[in-house]
């Protein structure tokens, strides 16, 4: 709940410095030929003529957060936010020319499983707890106003403009079923398709704006604004949030459905268009390509809410405001603090209910194959709604990554390279060893550093599929019906 209460609180000031916007889970190991039902996650129809006649993820968790504003000391970290100190344990770059942004996304990957039920089409079900959160637009000029020790006699008798600034949260459980088929095996390749079809349950949402506001302190005790709207609203349940909190977890009525949906392409030099080739596993033709393309759309899709009673736009103008009056108190609840705000300012009258959009993203990727063990992958994450233009969402990390890996049966490697929208360059690392896969994009970004803005980290435990032994032959056998070129008859 302490999420909500920081989105809402800071979006009342305008929203200073908001935490967060969303990027891709699980990054690095999704274009793995081995990444199984992680892949989906990504692009549906990877998990067409997979390597594996089937496989069962166990559990997975990845979480990731950062912001542009405050690099904070690595042991500080592990301290509570209300206890840091500034200039000790966290710094503010006040003297930035550019908008201040942030971003997070957290996701528990509960029991999933995909099954191929032949070599050209597979079935699977994936069910997740996410967690997205975004935020900010805002320049550092207010961004220094709100966030360095506001109320702040420096920033006295100077006139502020918020055009637009918005933060936004979203919780829910996905429960997905996908499908994914070779929809054409050409001499030159195979065209392979995928759809994951989802049902969503909410488990708590939130979100506030500010539009066109101006403003100006007096004396820290006095300020006045002469324009500007706001517009704020939680779930309902978020008034009875229980403890334990993982109580709350479970799902509910707030329910919406979602889709993805994605294309790949295989460039296989040796594919004659007539069958598959023989081997020593499940699928022996399935990483046979030179090179592949695919784009994928995934997250189309919203979750309905009800509002809790008194949440309402508010109109901001007023000759004359006390700043302490507006600022959340420490371990205040939220409909003790909306009610603080209405009292503040003039209640709008606002629907009842709201639809949170999830964070629709395009994703654009190459992967070229080396040698069969080393790989170089491309890929381009495209948020689809993170303009201003609807206040009810969570919204994607827009950015670009090259992966270089190593990649065979019980053991990979991965080394991803990005770089995203706010013109932030992180290097990582991530393992898949058996049935265990770890990594963080932003492990040797990190190493190196005294002071960190971002970090993330994920981990996972699948049950490895052993594979089917061949008893007509594998092994060189399988390499030299690829290199002569030699189709198996299937019939």
């Amino acid at each position: 709940m302490t999420i909500f209460r920081r989105i809402l609180s800071g979006t009342i000031i305008f929203l200073a410095c908001a935490n967060s916007a969303a990027a891709q889970t699980f990054s690095g190991i999704h274009q793995s030929n081995y990444a199984g039902v992680y892949g989906i996650l990504y692009n549906p129809a990877s998990a067409a003529s997979t390597r594996y006649k089937w496989d069962l993820n166990i559990a997975g968790a990845d979480a990731k957060a950062g912001n542009t504003y405050m690099t904070i000391t690595k042991k500080a970290l592990l301290h509570r936010y209300d206890t840091i100190t500034r200039n000790v344990d966290y710094f503010l770059d006040t003297a930035a020319n550019r908008r201040q942004n942030g971003w997070e996304m957290a996701e528990i990957m509960m029991p999933s499983i995909m099954y191929s039920i032949d070599e050209k089409q597979t079935v699977s079900f994936i069910w997740r707890i996410r967690s997205s959160s975004n935020g900010g637009n805002i320049p550092t000029e207010q961004a220094n106003f709100f966030g360095n020790s506001f109320p702040n006699r420096a920033y006295l008798n100077t006139n502020y403009t918020v055009q637009h600034a918005a933060a936004s949260s979203n919780v829910w459980h996905e429960f997905g079923l996908s499908y994914a088929r070779i929809i054409a095996n050409t001499y030159g390749g195979v065209w392979k398709g995928g759809v994951t079809v989802k049902y969503l349950s909410g488990i708590a949402a939130g979100y506030a704006s500010v539009d066109n506001a101006t403003f100006r302190m007096n004396t820290t005790r006095n300020a006045s604004v002469s324009s500007g709207t706001m517009r704020y609203g939680y779930s309902d349940n978020l008034d009875h949030w229980d403890k334990p909190y993982i109580n709350n977890f479970k799902p509910n009525g707030n329910s919406g459905f979602s889709a993805d949906l994605g294309v790949i392409y295989e460039y296989r030099p040796d594919n004659d268009g007539f069958g598959d080739y023989e081997g020593d596993h499940w699928n022996p033709a399935a990483d046979f390509y030179q090179w592949r393309i695919g784009a994928s759309i995934t997250d189309i899709g919203s979750i309905g809410y009800n509002k809790a009673p008194g949440n309402t736009d508010l109109d901001l103008t007023t000759e004359s405001i006390d700043p302490y009056s507006i600022t959340y108190k420490k371990n205040q609840s939220l409909r003790q603090f909306a009610r603080q705000l209405n009292n503040a300012f003039t209640p709008i009258a606002s629907d009842s209910v709201f639809r949170m959009a999830l964070p629709a993203t395009l994703h654009l990727m190459a992967d070229y194959n080396i040698d069969g063990r080393f790989y170089v992958s491309a890929n381009a994450d495209i948020a689809l709604n993170g303009g201003p233009n609807n206040i009810y969402k969570t919204y994607g990390m827009t950015q670009v990554q090259v992966t270089p890996r190593y990649d065979v049966d019980l053991f990979g490697a991965y080394m991803p390279i990005i770089v995203n929208k706010n013109g932030m360059a992180d290097v990582g690392a991530g393992f898949r060893i058996g049935p265990l896969i770890v990594g963080s994009n932003t492990l040797f970004t990190n190493l190196f550093r005294k002071t960190v803005n971002r970090a993330d980290a994920y981990v996972a435990l699948r049950w490895v599929p052993i594979k089917r032994s061949d008893p007509n032959g594998g092994g060189i056998f399988h390499m030299r019906k690829r290199q002569l070129r030699c189709p198996v008859n299937n019939n």
